[in-house]
């Protein structure tokens, strides 16, 4: 529904985009020993599929996860941080819409939030490219951990200043989108690094706990970063939750919050670069690195198969009906004066339903036919669209001085309820699916490759959604009818004329009526075809081996 409480597909809010690109093989090995496994993005790891490494000393086999709590630790905290960047740039919409910025600039800035769903283009470069006496992720963690840290400690300087009104004309988004989208690349790449790493850091027998680590970790760190920093930001929430004297402002601002992580940041991966060594005898037997044009080939190869390449087609296409509900709904609720962290708050009662809800839509999902879930789930989810341009026009006929009564957030949390049942549906169905085709002998290349193709299939939509709703929305001028409001600047003529700028036609219910309908379309024509894809044999989702 927003950046701060929608579990956004295409890259991470609860991060649901794929990871994992350990696209390793030795060169010399034959193509049936292939690489080693992906990671469904609600955290269960695949199979390692690898060359069966040398036999490891019986006491090392006895390890339990208490002889490596140390590492499973530091796991644990490298994915928190890496969910801080991530929560700050989820926080920036809701903060922006309550400066009034413009639709248009909420879609420039939604491209902060692609390089999640496009980090395979350069995690083989990530993989390939190392200081041996250094250490293969530590090569990479150190120096972007260091260059986030310095980076942020450098942007609390600067960011209340963008955040400002820049002489009239609002806060300078493209300075913000440059700035935050830096902050997603180098997240990006730390969790290319970290998750290659996890997969030698830990003995065979605790690599599940990786997994544990990634999405613990990941949430956490975005709960830090995204809900925390937003009700701390309040002025309202702390003078009425935690000050007995109010206050201007609220206990912390982003600069403040920038510049601690950023310590905290620099900090911690220079105790990892002093205290933690990688562990050279697993990764030699691990992880040998393939060839950085051989992977990349290996991708086109997979992408240009008839199987894969229309089912890429219509899961690029599938999310188009969700975007104006997706993207836009919670912003909306922020113009019509509902608290933005209140809304992050919201996000607090969801997290036991985001556990439980892949584990009971699992087992839907685990026989031969997972797409169907998904086709099933789809109108509902559709609906639910109509419901939340409901529940917007309805906010401002249910606000009074003191706020919104408890019943507005009580229906509310039920439809972000409705909506996360219906979401996690069309996930889980699109995870098991990308896992039931893929490739075994090429698991994580294939697998990384279909996630993120479904997350840009979030990504793109959402984009243009957000800079539809300026077009599509109509307005004239009140008080001086020979002006309009067409363009900022005839806004500016009508209100030096003396009228003012009235919306007739808000774009949002327009453009939620055009999605509903174009993801119906999408389902009764195009939603066949993809069940269809379900009773393609598994040679058609194979690539042909070369020796």
């Amino acid at each position: 529904m927003s950046p701060a409480i929608a579990a956004k597909e295409g890259g991470r809010q609860r991060r649901t985009g794929s990871h994992h690109h350990c696209l390793d093989v030795r060169s010399e090995a034959p193509p049936a020993l292939a690489l080693c496994g992906d990671r469904l993005p609600d955290g269960e790891a695949e199979a390692l599929l690898l060359p069966a490494p040398e036999p490891e000393p019986v006491e090392r086999g006895a390890r339990g996860c208490r002889a490596e709590l140390g590492s499973i630790l530091l796991l644990l905290v490298l994915y928190v941080l890496q969910g801080i960047p991530l929560g700050l740039a989820g926080s920036v919409p809701l903060i922006l819409q309550s400066k009034s910025a413009s639709y248009t600039d909420q879609a420039f800035f939604s491209f902060v939030f692609w390089p999640f769903s496009l980090k395979l283009l350069w995690a083989p470069l990530v993989d390939a490219v190392y200081l041996r006496g250094f250490g293969r992720r530590k090569s990479w963690l150190v120096p972007t951990q260091y260059v986030l840290g310095l980076f942020m400690i450098y942007m609390s300087s600067q960011v209340d200043v963008l955040l400002s009104d820049q002489g009239g004309r609002g806060p300078n988004v493209v300075a913000l989108t440059v700035t935050f989208f830096i902050f997603e690349f180098l997240a990006a790449t730390q969790d290319i690094a970290v998750d290659g790493w996890a997969l030698t850091m830990l003995s065979r027998e605790n690599v599940g706990y990786a997994s544990t680590c990634n999405s613990v970790g990941q949430t956490a760190g975005y709960f830090l970063g995204n809900v925390l920093f937003l009700a701390l930001e309040s002025a309202s929430f702390c003078n009425k939750y935690l000050r007995f004297q109010p206050q201007p402002q609220g206990i912390v601002t982003l600069s403040d919050f920038l510049f601690f992580w950023g310590a905290v940041f620099l900090i911690t991966t220079t105790l990892v670069a002093l205290l933690k060594k990688e562990n050279k005898e697993l990764t030699s037997t691990k992880e040998e690195t393939k060839g950085i044009a051989d992977t990349y080939k290996l991708l086109f190869s997979i992408i240009k198969m008839p199987a894969v390449l229309s089912f890429c087609l219509l899961i690029l296409t599938a999310k188009v009906g969700f975007s104006a509900a997706d993207a836009v709904t919670g912003l909306k609720l922020v113009e019509e004066g509902v608290p933005k962290e209140h809304l992050a708050l919201l996000a607090v009662p969801m997290v036991p339903l985001q556990i439980i809800l892949p584990l009971i839509i699992s087992k839907y999902t685990a026989g031969p036919q997972p797409l169907n879930t998904f086709y099933k789930a789809m109108p509902f989810r559709l609906l639910l669209g109509l419901e939340f341009a409901f529940l917007v026009w309805w906010t401002p006929k249910v606000k009074h001085e003191e706020g919104f009564p408890v019943y507005y957030y009580i229906v509310v949390l039920l439809s972000y309820a409705l909506h996360q049942i219906t979401l996690y549906s069309m996930y889980v169905a699109i995870m098991a699916f990308n896992a039931k085709v893929s490739d075994p002998l090429i698991g994580g290349t294939y697998m990384t490759l279909l996630n993120t193709v479904s997350n840009l299939g979030g990504n793109w939509p959402s984009t243009v959604a957000l800079w539809l709703v300026d077009p599509l929305t109509v307005k004239e001028c009140a008080g001086a009818l020979e002006h309009t409001c067409g363009t900022t600047a005839a806004a500016e003529l009508c209100t030096k004329a003396g009228g003012s700028c009235v919306t007739t036609l808000d774009g949002y219910y327009v453009e939620s009526v055009i999605c509903v309908i174009l993801g119906f379309g999408w389902w009764i024509l195009l939603g066949p075809k993809l069940k269809k894809l379900q009773d393609e044999g598994q040679s058609s989702w194979k690539c042909k081996r070369t020796n």
